[in-house]
């Protein structure tokens, strides 16, 4: 398949308009004009301002994204035909894009104990039974896990749901993807959150992007990079993959660059997989050593210090250069332009943070942003570039196993109830549970957790384990084949632009916005909120605690949120003004810094030991041009030139030493399982690391975790590539 020569430009566009053309121009461009928030990445575009235009009032703001999701909620209904003829093992034969390509789910889909395929029920058989279930369970042996898509208002409820029902066994999709940087961003600034807005971009001359590829999974961030190299900033990439998009891109929305194009990065650096914590280090310790730091600011305002320096200082420059995969004149150029800008944003993504030591690469990160005082001012900062257009939100709203000591005393005061204190469950910990037969009981809403996790086999036995499975959703997935349970539930949402009520969503800026919700387009999906509330009548009838018939009203929840969440005070009134706002707080000003001191914190990152042997290369999984997150829209990866999936790319050195050609079948082994008859692609990684393509590849990720965060390394895997026999 031939690749493009930059990335975006007529192509997105032509792309855009045959999906329009497919689910037809008007009804298209209605949907996508309507005040509600994209339903894509987190950068966010939409609300109150309009479809298709941005907190800056910038219009037009979209990208292929938007469009895939919005044409996927517009097809046709899921044929009940279809879905009673077809047996579980030709729904596992399904690859991502057919399920999702099925139709809208419409009505309740049962999975009984021993069936073979799923049959359509009611809702009320659907809701009696998973309420009587999840009760006999008891809270002990439940858990509760959300997808960054939900609005806050129904996880706000469902998080209420879970801890009434007395368990803290609650958490979403971040503890797979930007957990590490919530946790190493709070160890070291105080907030999890980044800490810049979107207008800070406006004024940045060094924009630092590691582990990141925005030009295919965040597209509207790239008029943000364009506009800073036409001021005359300057982009450092770092990546171990040579992307398109990031070197050339031509923004749609922007003439000039739509017809000649704009170089993105100033430098591409690539280092090894995982190499970014010694890279970092490395660009720590030359601007050490010229004396570049902001000495005034770090006395001033930070502390930890010298135990920081110290570190730096005691890790070698071989050791750096081995590890990182960067050489010194390299390294001494990142460190030489860093010392000379005055407005510099790092923003990264999974890769800083799907390795075992993602959250303590998150900690270098800050540690070099606060050596020239890079944070705590504006237009400079850190940017972590979420995935999920609500995920950010989600944590917001307590959907987290453990919530916050300030809003544990606000929901107990609030509420005038207890809540439970039990030690929550993590992501993975809940499918260790369930690995082990201690889970009786698991409500989803959205997202796919069994394509989300590592290690496909194990997570495929752990759900088989679990009595019940319920899923809230739009579309088939994967989970809903592979991801059952010894009875299986699937209930039919609204998405937010057919929600009958409006909804809100914070991105990664910290902007809330609103959606107005609209029409529905197809009569017996149920909103996340009605199906929530319902629930919570059936398993706390005569408790009394909460008035759940209250509880369907979002704004009864938005004044529920309100008074409990600092920061969310004007969501009580948002659908009456229609005012969207920033979070206070969040983008850091006057270097106070919200830390029991007041003062940020370094933190000393030792380099992790290797993990890989003689003969071994690194393996990162990647997400497609053509997929959000688990969701997979088309099969080809036009970026990098891939018109299938069942690929390993790698280095054309690499191949040539170990004695293999492209396009030959290869044999990919992990601890975690192995992958068979695999093509082999020559692609521009660095050398002695290869990348597959996520979640087809998970079955080859171990289920290890991030200490600090929790989160899997999805791009840390030692593996073996061997030949295999002649077909």
């Amino acid at each position: 398949m031939k690749r493009p020569r930059s990335g975006g430009g007529w192509k997105a566009i032509g792309y855009s308009l045959k999906l329009a053309r497919r689910v037809g121009w008007w009804t298209m461009w209605k949907a996508m004009r309507s005040k509600n928030t994209c339903k894509t990445c987190a950068v966010g575009m939409g609300g109150q301002l309009g479809g298709m235009v941005n907190e800056g009032g910038h219009f037009p703001e979209v990208c292929k994204k938007s469009f895939q999701a919005m044409a996927s909620d517009l097809q046709g209904a899921l044929r009940t035909e279809f879905i009673e003829k077809t047996n579980l093992n030709q729904l596992r034969a399904m690859t991502s894009r057919q399920l999702e390509m099925s139709g809208r789910i419409c009505e309740p889909l049962y999975l009984a104990k021993g069936a073979t395929s799923y049959k359509v029920t009611t809702w009320e058989h659907a809701i009696s039974t998973l309420a009587e279930r999840m009760k006999a369970a008891g809270p002990e042996r439940s858990f509760f896990y959300a997808s960054g898509r939900a609005s806050n208002e129904a996880g706000f409820l469902f998080q209420m749901l879970a801890r009434l029902f007395g368990t803290n066994y609650v958490n979403n999709c971040s503890y797979y993807c930007h957990q590490a940087s919530g946790v190493g961003l709070g160890m070291s600034l105080g907030t999890g959150a980044g800490t810049v807005r979107l207008e800070d971009l406006e004024h940045t001359d060094l924009y630092i992007l590691i582990g990141a590829n925005p030009s295919s999974n965040h597209p509207r961030l790239m008029r943000s990079l364009m506009e800073v190299r036409r001021r005359g900033g300057r982009i450092i990439v770092i990546n171990p993959m040579k992307e398109l998009g990031l070197t050339n891109f031509r923004v749609p929305s922007d003439v000039r660059s739509l017809l000649f194009g704009t170089e993105i990065a100033s430098q591409y650096v690539q280092p090894h997989i995982g190499g970014d914590l010694a890279l970092l280090t490395g660009v720590a310790k030359d601007v050490l050593e010229r004396a570049g730091h902001d000495s005034k600011f770090v006395a001033e305002h930070t502390e930890g210090f010298e135990e920081f320096v110290k570190e730096v200082q005691a890790t070698s420059w071989d050791s750096i250069i081995d590890q990182s995969g960067v050489d010194r004149e390299t390294i001494r150029s990142i460190a030489d332009q860093y010392c000379k800008a005055k407005n510099v944003v790092i923003g990264w993504c999974m890769g800083i943070t799907h390795h075992l030591h993602g959250t303590r690469s998150v900690n270098a990160i800050a540690n070099l942003a606060l050596l020239r005082g890079m944070v705590g001012r504006a237009h400079a900062g850190v940017m972590p570039i979420r995935g999920h257009s609500n995920v950010q939100g989600l944590g917001t709203v307590g959907v987290t196993p453990a919530l916050k000591q300030n809003l544990l005393e606000r929901y107990e005061k609030t509420l005038g109830i207890e809540a439970p204190k039990s030690p929550g469950f993590d992501t993975m910990a809940c499918m260790d549970a369930a690995h082990l037969g201690k889970m009786d009981f698991t409500l989803q809403l959205g997202g796919n957790l069994y394509g989300s996790n590592p290690n496909a086999k194990r997570a495929f036995d752990a759900m088989q384990k679990i009595k019940t499975i319920v899923y809230m959703s739009t579309t088939l997935n994967t989970g809903h084949a592979w991801g059952t349970g010894e009875e299986t539930f699937i209930l039919p949402v609204l998405p937010r632009d057919e929600e009958p009520q409006a909804t809100t969503q914070e991105s990664m800026f910290s902007y809330v916005r609103l959606s107005d919700g609209g029409p529905t387009r197809h009569s017996n999906a149920r909103s996340e909120v009605s199906i929530l509330a319902e629930i919570g009548r059936r398993v706390f009838a005569g408790d009394g605690r909460l008035d759940w018939t209250r509880m369907e009203s979002h704004q009864a929840i938005r004044e529920l949120i309100a008074d409990m969440i600092p920061g969310y005070e004007d969501l009580k009134t948002i659908e009456g003004t229609k005012k969207e706002f920033h979070v206070p707080g969040r983008a850091v000003m006057d270097y106070k810094f919200p830390t029991a001191t007041g003062k940020a914190k370094f933190h000393p990152t030792p380099l992790p030991a290797s993990i890989v042997t003689a003969g071994q290369l690194r393996l990162m999984t990647m997400r497609s041009e053509g997929q959000f997150n688990s969701v997979v829209y088309d099969e080809e990866d036009l970026y990098r030139g891939q018109e299938r999936r069942d690929v390993v790319l790698m280095n054309a050195d690499d191949i040539r030493r170990m004695g293999l050609k492209p396009e030959q079948r290869v044999r990919v082994r992990s601890e975690a399982g192995e992958m068979r008859y695999i093509l082999v692609r020559e692609f521009d990684i660095r050398a002695g690391n290869v990348a597959m393509y996520y979640p087809e590849s998970n079955v080859l990720v171990p289920s290890a975790v991030d200490p600090l965060s929790k989160t899997p390394a999805f791009k840390s895997i030692a593996v073996n590539i061997d030949a295999e026999p002649d077909m």
